[in-house]
């Protein structure tokens, strides 16, 4: 049976139509792929360093590098161990499941909602979480761990797009949509900043 032009034009193709309905198409299902693999790497390779130092604490870990960046003035504390248990071991199971939303996403799946709003709310506790422990680092404990680190870049991109893809019809969200960009290199300069301001007496004297 021909179809006409008519017909042909009135019916979308399944890739259209899933880039009308979902933000940032590519991006979202590769930045949880990717970023949840690389938040499962660094929090894998921080339980193993939590290992070794639980067997034997004169072992320094690989992330102490200098008095401010220091993985084991970090993993001494109270802060490391927040719900009872090393922090890593809730980072390994997060990013998993991330990695792997991710990959189901890219294989051509289509989610449904409940699953989206159980996603929120677990990327929006990794942010709180991760925005209380970048105060505690610089604030209370006064050392940076570069494993934890790069969990905070990638839990605070995956936080953005999927409230972004999650809220697109907000008002709020739809203006702040058009300037993703700005608002995440914002979000990075400011706790880069903060960074800065907080050990700028150490990093004066490496000038």
């Amino acid at each position: 049976m021909q179809h006409s032009p008519a017909d042909t034009a009135a019916v979308p193709s399944v890739g259209s139509a899933a880039e009308h309905d979902e933000p940032y198409p590519r991006l979202l299902p590769r930045l949880l792929l990717v970023g949840g693999a690389l938040g499962f790497v660094a929090a894998f390779v921080l339980a193993v360093e939590k290992i070794a130092l639980l067997k034997n604490p004169a072992y320094v870990p690989s992330c102490s590098i200098n008095p401010v960046l220091s993985c084991g003035s970090v993993m001494n504390t109270p802060q490391a161990e927040a719900f009872g248990f090393p922090n890593p071991l809730l980072g390994i199971a997060a990013f998993a499941c991330v990695t792997t939303v991710g990959a189901a996403l890219l294989s051509g799946a289509r989610l449904p909602r409940w699953f989206w709003l159980g996603l929120q709310a677990g990327v929006t506790f990794g942010a709180v979480f991760v925005h209380w422990l970048i105060y505690q680092s610089l604030y209370v404990i006064g050392a940076l761990c570069p494993y934890c680190m790069a969990v905070w870049a990638v839990t605070i991109p995956l936080f953005w797009y999927v409230t972004l893809r999650n809220f697109r019809g907000r008002k709020v969200i739809g203006a702040l949509a058009g300037y993703h960009t700005v608002v995440l290199a914002i979000w990075f300069i400011a706790v880069v900043t903060l960074i800065g301001i907080r050990f700028w007496p150490y990093w004066s004297t490496l000038v």
